[in-house]
């Protein structure tokens, strides 16, 4: 039986990457802001599906590769420990801009196009490959049954807290857009909570010793 502290822990680790600007935010809230609550949505499913594709990645034994070569895996968490930490340094760093402001200048596309630019914008995420392949790993243990099992259940958590954070920057991201403007100690609060959940994760990562459990 998967232990319920596991479940809790990729949950706030999908919760902190989710609000933290990265692809996935910047495509998602541009094109609410431009295009209307829909094309979100419709983008939202692309950006859900392409979590599916990296569930079945994990959940099929990708981690093998990294216990077989544990060289590929240190360089993969190091290089995940930087990209987090360049993204903490984007929110915190002086002048940076928030996801939230309005960007009127981007073409109008279609479903079709929306859904596939989200789908292809989450498979190029190199946050989300950081969370599949170096992150919820950690949280697997051989003893509390199949892994295979462990790792889907996990990352079907990180994609509940994933879609339900993103359904709801859809829906608010005008609202939220337009509270942002004219109050500079909110953003600058958005910004410090995002920078410190980010170096916060660069660090842990950079420092864990932990190894990936082979399905």
């Amino acid at each position: 039986m998967i232990d319920s502290t596991a479940i809790l822990g990729v949950a706030a680790i999908a919760l902190g990457l989710v609000l933290t600007p990265g692809p996935n935010m910047l495509y998602l809230v541009s094109r609410s802001i431009t295009q209307g609550r829909g094309a979100g949505l419709i983008s939202l499913g692309g950006v859900a599906i392409g979590f599916l594709v990296y569930l079945a990645a994990t959940t099929l034994g990708i981690s093998a590769v990294f216990s077989a070569v544990p060289q590929a895996y240190t360089a993969l968490k190091l290089a995940g420990a930087c990209y987090l930490g360049w993204l903490a340094w984007q929110a915190l760093r002086p002048g940076s801009g928030t996801p939230f402001a309005p960007r009127q200048t981007l073409p109008r596309d279609s479903p079709a196009r929306l859904f596939t630019m989200g789908l292809t914008t989450n498979l190029l995420n190199p946050k989300i490959a950081v969370m599949y392949l170096a992150l919820i790993p950690q949280f697997v243990d051989s003893d509390s049954g199949p892994v295979w099992s462990q790792s889907l259940l996990l990352g079907s958590v990180q994609i509940v807290v994933a879609v339900v954070v993103n359904a709801a920057i859809v829906c608010l991201a005008v609202s939220v857009a337009g509270f942002l403007q004219g109050r500079p100690r909110w953003i600058r609060a958005q910004k410090l909570m995002m920078g410190s959940v980010l170096g916060g994760l660069a660090v842990h990562l950079a420092f864990d010793r932990g190894r990936p459990t082979v399905v």
